[in-house]
């Protein structure tokens, strides 16, 4: 397993700034799962950008019309119906107002939410409301070009990678709450290896960010890992920032 690549050097932190924890990787590696409880156990919170992505998705398949018509001013349209509700630990993805996580998770969404996530006006649209909720926050924050786009200039990067199998087995497990056959891992894995290609130029790894490959990790050691190093940088700008769990920047 390779934990960094180039060897992760933690930057001097300027104290009056907050923390921001990029998480980064392809689909179905964990980041979001990883992420919230990071975010958790650092007492930071928890901005998940693809949640974003996927509300945009549902808002337009509610509209109407073939997918693969879909144009991109009527995506970004649509974008405007969706916002963000702060939470005690992070943010809910609202359609209208009204929540939609249920909705956000389907099956149809997530057929469709790489066409939307590659529209360079929806992502410009969703990586400034990312910027702005997570604006006076110490923040854990996942998604596509969270490191390289959306905060080049985090205190800390993780790049989370896992062989596709391994993640299609996961994403099943998730999906159908029992352990999936082969032959259901084998299609799944098939389904992410397309999606991988098509999601390739928003999924680089940032120069200075950690690779970690969870592929023989629990989610409990790769979240630990992470926690290891953001508590290493939070060290470096002082003791008014806490780490252990009990408060957090609100």
């Amino acid at each position: 397993m390779n934990d960094a690549t180039p060897p992760y050097v933690p930057a001097v932190l300027d104290p009056n700034r907050k923390v921001v924890v990029a998480i980064d990787g392809p689909a179905a590696s964990g980041k979001s799962s990883t992420a919230q409880w990071v975010a958790e156990k650092l007492a930071f919170r928890h901005v998940d950008s693809g949640a974003l992505y996927r509300a945009i998705t549902a808002a337009r398949l509610r509209a109407g019309g073939q997918s693969d018509e879909w144009s991109e001013p009527s995506v970004l349209a649509v974008a405007r119906q969706v916002s963000l509700r702060p939470t005690e630990r992070g943010f809910i993805p609202l359609i209208k107002g009204e929540s939609a996580e249920g909705e956000i998770r389907g099956g149809e969404v997530t057929r469709e939410v790489s066409r939307v996530a590659r529209m360079q006006a929806v992502r410009e649209w969703v990586n400034s409301e990312v910027r702005r909720v997570a604006e006076g926050h110490d923040v854990v924050v996942d998604g596509r070009d969270i490191g390289t786009v959306v905060f080049p200039d985090a205190q800390l990067k993780i790049f989370l990678v896992a062989d596709p199998w391994e993640r299609a087995k996961r994403r099943l497990v998730q999906r159908l709450s029992r352990r999936p056959t082969d032959a259901e891992i084998a299609e799944e894995t098939e389904r992410l290896v397309q999606r991988d290609a098509r999601d390739a130029t928003q999924t680089v790894q940032a120069r200075d960010a950690v690779l970690i490959d969870t592929t023989y990790l629990t989610q409990s050691e790769q979240v630990e890992r992470i926690v290891a190093l953001a508590r290493g940088v939070t060290s470096r700008r002082g003791a008014t920032s806490p780490v252990d769990g009990e408060a957090g920047s609100r």
